[in-house]
């Protein structure tokens, strides 16, 4: 490589917020890094999204204990990502629940996500020698699940391809709050790398037609108010379209991938430069939507060596 991923240099800490979006509901942040859920039931606790090793679980658990001291029994993970699962031995949680798709895809494709995203962004993997291995679920669900966490009930659902295959996102019908992963970020630049463009749209009306009073997002601030979810899904949206179509443009005009890049950036560099892992996601983004528009339905595997052959097609 001419030179390193844009994330491969970041080693500064961020600052934690941890945000309540409802009664007994909480979102833990850090300035565009990966969020998690907190879920407070009756008797325990549901975390969602598990963190990249278990070092940044604990921080996780710090503020679960500082508002209570029921014991964690849930893990919802709503998709395979590296720095989403790898954390997961930290809470003891007794069952951990994926879709079945996001299932397979740690089979088909764990190990591989997990070496290339390492090289990637190495800040997030501190203490990964603590990682016991593959993250895998205990239970999994097709199109949807319910937990009781004794009255409190959770649905748990996929509602359509965007991020990944296997998205789920989880229900609070109590409060109407939504935790959505990946498929809704806010002020941060969605990973499209292993994604579907054409159906994340869909996907996301699918989560405005629950109209959440709150989201947890996959990365970014939590967002409180009605105003505040709609804005983040029509910014999510935006994000999106804007980065596949001008890359269909090109591949319908039989354009180079190098071209397509180009046109990506001069679609989006004005108007979410500033977003959150902007620079880190681009190259993943422009590689998939190639691809998509090509017809290639299913993401190709990402590996280390896949990483920059990608990325030394892409240089000046």
């Amino acid at each position: 490589m001419s030179k390193a991923f844009a994330s491969a240099g970041d080693m500064a800490e961020k600052k934690i917020s941890f945000t309540q979006v409802g009664e007994g509901l909480y979102a833990f942040t850090a300035e565009g890094d990966p969020n998690t859920g907190v879920i407070i039931g009756d008797d325990s606790v549901m975390i969602v999204e598990a963190q990249a090793t278990p070092r940044l679980a604990r921080k996780v658990i710090e503020c679960v204990r500082s508002v209570t001291d029921k014991p964690i029994s849930h893990l919802v993970l709503t998709h395979y990502h590296a720095v989403r699962v790898l954390g997961a031995s930290a809470y003891g949680a007794r069952e951990i629940i994926m879709s079945d798709t996001a299932a397979a895809m740690v089979e088909e494709r764990g190990q591989e996500d997990w070496d290339s995203e390492f090289d990637r962004f190495p800040r997030l993997f501190q203490g990964h020698e603590e990682i016991p291995g593959l993250t895998r679920p205990t239970t999994t669900f097709s199109d949807r699940m319910t937990v009781y966490l004794g009255k409190r009930r959770v649905d748990i659902m996929h509602l359509g391809r965007a991020h990944t295959a296997g998205d789920a996102v989880v229900w609070v019908p109590d409060q109407e709050v939504m935790f959505t992963g990946d498929i809704v970020e806010y002020h941060s630049a969605c990973y499209c790398g292993d994604g579907h463009f054409g159906d994340w749209e869909e996907t996301l009306m699918n989560i405005a037609a629950y109209e959440p009073k709150a989201i947890a997002p996959g990365r970014g601030d939590a967002l409180v108010g009605e105003d505040m979810v709609a804005k983040a899904i029509a910014a999510t949206a935006d994000f999106v379209n804007s980065t596949y179509k001008p890359i269909a443009r090109v591949v319908a005009r039989g354009g180079s991938m190098k071209e397509a890049w180009d046109a990506c950036r001069a679609e989006c560099d004005p108007k979410f430069k500033d977003y959150a892992i902007y620079e880190h996601c681009l190259p993943f983004n422009v590689a998939r939507a190639y691809d998509e528009a090509r017809g290639i339905d299913t993401p190709r595997v990402w590996t280390a060596e896949r990483d920059k052959e990608m990325w030394n097609a892409l240089q000046d």
